[in-house]
C-alpha cells in the first residue's frame, strides 16, 4: 500500500495502489505517476521533498522528480526510525489491512473511509489534534503568511 505522508506530520492520504484496480499496477512507472498526480493535487507547501524506502516500485524517482520538481531522499537501509511517522502509520494501517491483504478486494469508498478514520483520529506528536486539523491549521497559517507578504 502507497503512504502519502506530507512533511507536516500525521496527516496521510491513501489512495488505491499496489494491488488495487486504481492504478492497475505495483511498478516504478505506476507508482511514479500515482505520486506526481497526488503532488500536483495538493498545495505545493506540502510537497518540498518525500523520504521513500529502497523497494523497487521507487526507482523511477528521477523521472518523477523531473516532472513534479520534488526532491526525493532514500533512508538508509533497515533504518525503519528515518521514517519513523510512516512507519507508525503502516502498523495503524495493518489494523485494517493486514499485510498481503488484496486491496482489490475493498472499494475505493471502504478505503478512503478508512483514511478519513485515521486523520480524524488524535496524535501525540501533533499535540492530541488529529492530523486533519493540524493540516487544516498549517494550510491557514501558509494562506495568512502568503497574504501578509503580497498586501
Amino acid at each position: 500500500m502507497l503512504i502519502h505522508l506530507p512533511r507536516e506530520e500525521g496527516y496521510g492520504l491513501i489512495p488505491r495502489t499496489k494491488n488495487g484496480p486504481a492504478l492497475a499496477g505495483y511498478g516504478a512507472v505506476t507508482m511514479a505517476n500515482a505520486l506526481k498526480k497526488t503532488v500536483t493535487s495538493m498545495p505545493a507547501q506540502l510537497w518540498r521533498s518525500l523520504t521513500w524506502d529502497r523497494g523497487k516500485e521507487l526507482s523511477d524517482h528521477a523521472r518523477f522528480t523531473i516532472e513534479s520538481g520534488v526532491k526525493v531522499f532514500f533512508a538508509d537501509p533497515n533504518s525503519p526510525w528515518q521514517r519513523g511517522t510512516n512507519e507508525n502509520t503502516n502498523g495503524l494501517l495493518r489494523q485494517y489491512f493486514p499485510k498481503g491483504t488484496d486491496l482489490s478486494r475493498w472499494s475505493a469508498r471502504e478505503i478512503q473511509a478508512v483514511a478519513n478514520t485515521l486523520n480524524t483520529r488524535p496524535r501525540k506528536t501533533l499535540g492530541w489534534k488529529t492530523p486533519a486539523e493540524a493540516l487544516d491549521e498549517y494550510l491557514r497559517s501558509v494562506q495568512q503568511s502568503s497574504v501578509a507578504t503580497t498586501g
